[in-house]
Order: structure tokens, then sequence, then C-alpha cells
């Protein structure tokens, strides 16, 4: 089974507004209420707790008046969560409970027998209609719509992202053509630098915006916290960095789309990349800004649609280190301020980022060729 997402940008009227702030203020609710309930039961007895989201409405019965499908799809997020952190703890941690200022405004309801449909000029969803929206580009033929998420961005505009679904195994794997594979090594400065030496060069966009949020950010400060004037100025600040998100998705998704048209195995490391932004690298701001754990995202998912693959090395494997000619690791270069070095055996002159490129990408092949061997 293969699965794709449209995601638009929908312009709903007043009343679909409300109906939507209530979905997205239930679900918080609905997320809540079960959560302190299993945390109750598991604190009082020791074992798991399977609530069910009906189980609530009679002590608050303006659960009734949104989609219940949104409410079985929070059940199914949160069993995930759980299930999730009780096989991972250290990737995933304990489900916390949802406030309205940090959690992002969204819910998911299915598609039955046509509830969910793309029409013209809008998208229908159960319960509110038809909503009005820009369709710049619809489902290929033999993909049927599965679900819908609708979703609020920080500046007040609203968004569905249309799940569809096709019955249809998943492409035969490409054959290993290493002029067809690269290497890729995360650089601060430029997004990364390619195994050819070619430096993707990042626009930097927050940076090349950044007066204005500053500007932005006083008046805000300046107003009184709470009054109409205050709300007025923190869209304008929320608006614009919604902006300067759109304008880094929009490169990255190109990027990735060029990328993936010319490549069909891709080597990365396994990055931590919160890790890397904290205050201790001194790069937060330009490693916020790359967004190179999203451009992984859509490498990984462009790369599997037709057959190829991303290749993710161990984040302890010294790639830096690694002479690409003749193998000698020089721990020198464990300092992050040496660019380049030459290597002491075989003499050979290495720029830091491209050689740690090249060595992530030997290393790729041969974990692909293992997994052929394997397979």
């Amino acid at each position: 089974m293969q699965q794709k997402a449209y995601k638009y940008r929908v312009y709903p009227n007043e009343e679909q507004r409300t109906f939507f702030a209530k979905c997205f203020g239930c679900c918080r609710k609905i997320w809540n209420l079960m959560l302190a309930d299993r945390n109750q039961y598991y604190k009082d007895t020791g074992k798991s707790l399977y609530p069910q989201p009906a189980q609530y409405k009679e002590a608050y019965p303006y659960l009734k008046e949104v989609d219940s499908l949104a409410f079985a799809n929070v059940q199914k997020q949160q069993n995930k969560a759980i299930k999730d952190h009780i096989e991972n703890p250290k990737a995933f941690g304990v489900p916390k409970f949802k406030a309205k200022k940090r959690c992002k405004n969204s819910y998911t309801t299915n598609n039955q027998k046509g509830t969910v449909a793309l029409v013209e000029n809008g998208i229908k969803l159960p319960k509110i209609g038809v909503i009005r929206a820009v369709l710049h580009r619809m489902p290929e033929e033999g993909w049927k719509i599965k679900s819908a998420t609708v979703s609020q961005k920080r500046d007040g505009s609203y968004y569905i992202s249309v799940l569809c679904e096709k019955n249809a195994e998943d492409p035969e794997k490409l054959p290993i053509d290493e002029s067809r594979i690269l290497g890729l090594d995360y650089k601060s400065d430029g997004l990364y630098k390619d195994s050819n030496g070619d430096l993707a060069g990042m626009p930097k966009f927050f940076r090349k915006a950044q007066k204005r949020p500053t500007k932005l950010q006083k008046k805000l400060k300046n107003k009184e916290k709470g009054s109409k004037n205050y709300e007025k100025q923190l869209r304008k600040v929320a608006k614009l960095y919604v902006h300067v998100a759109n304008q880094r998705r929009d490169y990255l998704q190109k990027l990735s789309t060029a990328i993936t048209k010319q490549y069909d195995y891709i080597m990365v490391e396994d990055l931590n990349m919160r890790t890397i932004a904290n205050k201790g690298f001194g790069n937060g701001k330009a490693t916020m800004d790359n967004g190179f754990g999203m451009f992984q995202v859509m490498l990984a998912y462009k790369l599997k649609r037709k057959g190829g693959k991303l290749v993710v090395i161990d984040k302890w494997f010294p790639s830096s280190q690694l002479c690409n000619v003749c193998g000698y690791k020089n721990k020198k270069v464990k300092n992050l301020n040496v660019h380049s070095w030459i290597c002491p055996v075989c003499g050979t002159e290495h720029d830091r980022d491209e050689n740690a490129a090249i060595n992530i990408l030997i290393e790729g092949l041969r974990i692909l060729y293992e997994e052929m061997k394997a397979a």
C-alpha cells in the first residue's frame, strides 16, 4: 500500500473557523482526559488502561458538537505515543499533557464513503461541508482519499493535508550504480557539502529577515499584554516567522527533488540536530535556519518512491578524521577549527567537509553491499 499527501491552503468562513476552533480544543481535552486516567490507573495498579473517547461525552456534553472521528484519531495517536515510549524510551519521551499555548492546532478526520472529498474550488469535510480552498494540484488516477488533517498556523492561516493511498506494491529496488550515488556531510554554513565537492549554498532566509522580526518584537513589548493591539502585533510577528518557514520549506523541497532525480542512493550521517543547535556549539541559529533534519525526511520519502534509499551512517563513524585515500585516522581533526589538513601517511591534502562526505559515501556503499548480500 502506497501513501501520498496533498496539502492545500484553505479559507474557511466565520462559522467554519468556529467549528475548527472547537475541534482543536476538544481534541486537546480528550487527549488530556485519557492521559490523566491512564497515568492514575497505572499509578494505582501498575497496569495499562485503554480508555475510549465516547466515555467522556456524558460528563462534557460539548464534545458531541465536533467530529467524533477526530477523537478516534487522538486515541490512536496517544496509543502509538505510549507504545513508542515503552519500546524505545531514549528516542521517545513520555507523552505529555497538551496546553493551548504550546500545542499545535490540528485534528484528523477519516474518509467514510465520500465524507472527505475534493470538489470544485473546495474541500468537503464531515459536519462542516465545503471549505473554500486553492486546489493547485489533484491526486493522480488510482489514488483514493483516506483522511484529512486540518491545521492552523500561528499567523491564523488554515491548511488541510489530504492523505491518499493506492493499492500497489513499493517499486523495485534500483541497482547500485556508483555514478548515481552521493554522500552528504552537514555544514552549518551552507547546509551540506557533497562527495563531488559541491556546496549547497543555503540562502539563510531567517538571517536575511532578521532585522524585521527584531523591530516587530520591540513594538510587541510596548503593547499591553492581552489588548487588541497586542494581539494584532503578535499576528504580525507570527506571519513573518511563518513566511520565513515557508521559504525554507519551499527551497528544501525543490533542492531535494532535484537531487533525487539525479541520484538513486544518498548517504548521510545520523546527526542529532537538536544537540547541534544548543548553545554549547554556538551555531544554533544557523542550524535551525538550515532545516537539515527536514531535508533528510524529504530525501527519504522521495528516494523510496523511486526505489532508491537514504542510507544513514552511524553518528560515531569518524568521517572527518579518516583519510579517504589510505584510511589513516587523524585525531587532530576532532578540533572543529581544522578546516583542511594533509595526511601524514599518503600526503593527500583534504578539505574537511569534502573528505567527510567522501568517507560517508564509502561507508554507505559498504552498508548497501552488505544489505544486498544478506538479501
